[in-house]
């Protein structure tokens, strides 16, 4: 049995009794609020909606067409602005504070903050351990910053040079990070990771990791996507830092992880390998991948951060597929939109994907568009027209008490 499998059975067997009080007139109500952030393809706009009325909450205006990263918390979403050197901020309106056994739900309007975080070409921001790094590609640098600080208009940054200009990434774990290294030769441009202080001193050996792309979080591990595999990072308290570790994805077969993302509620990984396939990693269980093949290419795919065991899946022919995690299946499909073909430039415009509560919001660049798709069902249940080309998107909320 998978551990996965393992904690399905866990999940199954809690039940959650409701606490009791005699004042419960005093009681806040409880409410659910998401916001989507949209991203224009040909200008530098980034639009905010309301995802249940489909209500416009903001344009901002910024300089080049953004790709978009929220924080953890949901508090803020980053708009990456290589070409022209520049991460434009926002802060969402939504927050979320946990209280143990509930949260506060807290709404207010979303701005465009006025700090602007600048570089020589700025691209992967990666947030781990309460810090957020962002990673230079023209220079090699990592910029660290705590997001409470972007948000008070405190920000003071520390920077590292940890190597050589190249498409690199950085992770922070703990009192270090996980950094990619850059090679000699311009043909492998990215060739291993390594772990550093936060003073820039390197931890342990450079382990291989050739062409490192694509990383994500789940619990307190780390998975970086390589030509030839793996490389899961974990904490190690022996040295302070964290273990590196390779793993060959070679009887997979051809193809290789470059996208990663990370589970919530259970700690797995669902990644990329090669243009019509997925694969579930599970560091640590006796069967450590599994591979999924799709009908078609994929275009997107998103997990579900409430729903633990859920997956989507889009696919060039325009169906929405629903992978179960657990099983390993593909277990609905549906269409939900025209047919968006792989061919082409990666960056022409094609459908993403995010989770907002019981929804999935789908661009649709050629109809201007954002379909909300049901998780339930994988029905369309509405739209909302967005102008320009909306083709970038995160969603930002969920539920909580409101006094």
């Amino acid at each position: 049995m998978t551990s996965l499998s393992r904690l399905a059975l866990a999940l199954a067997s809690f039940v959650a009794f409701p606490a009791t009080t005699a004042f419960a007139e005093d009681e806040p109500r409880s409410e659910t609020e998401w916001r989507l952030f949209v991203g224009d393809h040909a200008e530098g706009v980034v639009r905010a909606f309301d995802a249940e009325t489909g209500t416009h909450a903001g344009t901002f205006r910024i300089d080049k067409t953004p790709s978009l990263t929220r924080s953890d918390s949901g508090r803020t979403v980053f708009a990456v602005q290589g070409d022209a050197g520049k991460v434009a901020a926002i802060a969402t309106g939504i927050a979320l504070d946990d209280h143990g056994e509930h949260a506060d739900l807290k709404v207010t309007d979303s701005t465009l903050l006025p700090t602007v975080l600048t570089g020589t070409k700025p691209a992967h921001i990666v947030e781990g351990s309460g810090s957020i790094a962002l990673f230079d590609d023209g220079t090699g640098d990592v910029t660290l910053f705590r997001e409470s600080e972007l948000l008070d208009g405190k920000l003071q940054p520390q920077v590292l040079k940890p190597g050589g200009a190249h498409h690199g990434l950085a992770a922070p774990m703990g009192d270090f990070l996980v950094v990619s290294v850059p090679g000699s030769d311009p043909e492998k441009p990215r060739v291993g990771l390594k772990v550093i202080d936060r003073e820039g001193k390197q931890v342990g050996e450079t382990v291989a990791c050739p062409g490192v792309h694509g990383q994500a979080q789940s619990a307190r591990t780390f998975v970086f996507g390589c030509k030839d595999g793996i490389v899961v990072a974990a904490p190690a308290k022996a040295i302070g830092g964290s273990v590196l570790t390779h793993v060959s994805t070679a009887d997979l077969g051809e193809g290789n992880v470059s996208t990663v993302k990370g589970g919530k509620a259970m700690q797995f990984f669902l990644g990329n390998y090669g243009p019509s396939a997925v694969v579930l990693i599970e560091p640590g269980a006796s069967e450590m991948f599994r591979k999924i093949d799709l009908p078609t290419r994929r275009v997107d795919f998103a997990l579900d951060p409430a729903k633990a065991a859920n997956a989507y899946i889009l696919t060039e022919d325009g169906n929405l597929h629903l992978l179960d995690v657990l099983s390993g299946k593909i277990v609905k499909s549906a269409r939900v939109t025209e047919s968006y073909s792989m061919d082409g430039h990666w960056r022409d415009p094609r459908p993403r994907l995010a989770v907002a509560g019981d929804h999935i919001a789908l661009t649709d660049p050629r109809h201007g568009l954002v379909r909300m798709i049901s998780t339930e069902t994988l029905a369309e249940d509405r739209t909302i027209p967005v102008e320009g080309i909306p083709y970038t998107i995160v969603a930002v909320g969920g539920s909580g008490a409101v006094h």
